[in-house]
């Protein structure tokens, strides 16, 4: 199995680590990985892998293989790769940084938000989350963004705990999400915190506290569905 780094350090831009393999479709397998493996409606990171006697390997995704093993995605096919070989695992943070601030951003959006989730995706630019929810049921976008940018500006902490299987089946009501349930089995499932205004089961990667999340907006509300309704929230840029 290989080590989950950027589950218990996200922060972690740049790691060591030793290759464990090669898979048939040519992705490299390592003991540890910084890069976090697309799942939750979070992209696979990409950066730059520096393989001791081979040189800087350009890495376009990051995903599951099919026995659940971390694959780093090359750009470009690779030659032999031995087992063993150390390497400098360097994620492109520039791009995980701002999946990281759009996913707690959207943790916060659920917290006003309170429907059953039927989908999301997280982006560079924010993201979208969709919700099982009557139309009179939802703030218009205005308000929505006012209440986030509340929430971003009040600095709470974000943080993770763990419970057993049996306590989240004892709470059903933790799972905000209706098509996608979290991963079992194992004995825990971890939940993601933010301060006392959101909890629930969640393996993505999330900024420390939502002050990072910067300025966001709700900048779309569609109908796709009879009840089906989707929110974005986009990154504001500051002006030079």
């Amino acid at each position: 199995m290989t080590e989950m780094v950027f589950r218990t350090d996200p922060y972690a831009r740049e790691i060591e680590a030793r290759v464990l393999g090669v898979n048939e479709r040519g992705g490299l397998k390592l003991d540890r990985t910084n890069f976090y493996a697309m799942g939750g409606g979070q992209p696979g990171d990409r950066g730059v892998i520096e393989i001791e006697g081979l040189g800087p390997v350009e890495i376009a995704t990051t995903v599951y293989d099919d026995d659940k093993t971390i694959v780093h995605v090359p750009a470009s096919p690779l030659g032999e790769v031995p087992a063993g070989a150390a390497v400098r695992a360097m994620v492109d943070w520039s791009t995980r940084y701002r999946h990281m601030r759009a996913h707690t951003c959207l943790h916060l959006l659920c917290a006003l938000v309170p429907f059953p989730v039927t989908g999301g995706q997280i982006a560079t630019d924010g993201g979208r989350l969709d919700f099982d929810i009557p139309e009179a049921g939802i703030a218009e976008k205005e308000q929505l963004t006012e209440r986030l940018m509340e929430l971003v500006a009040a600095d709470h902490p974000v943080a993770e705990r763990w419970i057993s299987d049996e306590e989240l089946m004892a709470n059903p009501q933790l799972v905000r999400t209706m098509a996608v349930k979290p991963p079992m089995g194992a004995g825990r499932v971890r939940l993601v915190a933010v301060g006392d205004i959101d909890l629930q089961p969640c393996g993505g990667t999330h900024v420390r506290s939502t002050a990072e999340i910067g300025r966001v907006a709700v900048s779309k509300i569609e109908k796709k569905g009879r009840q089906n309704r989707r929110i974005r929230i986009s990154f504001v840029e500051e002006s030079p």
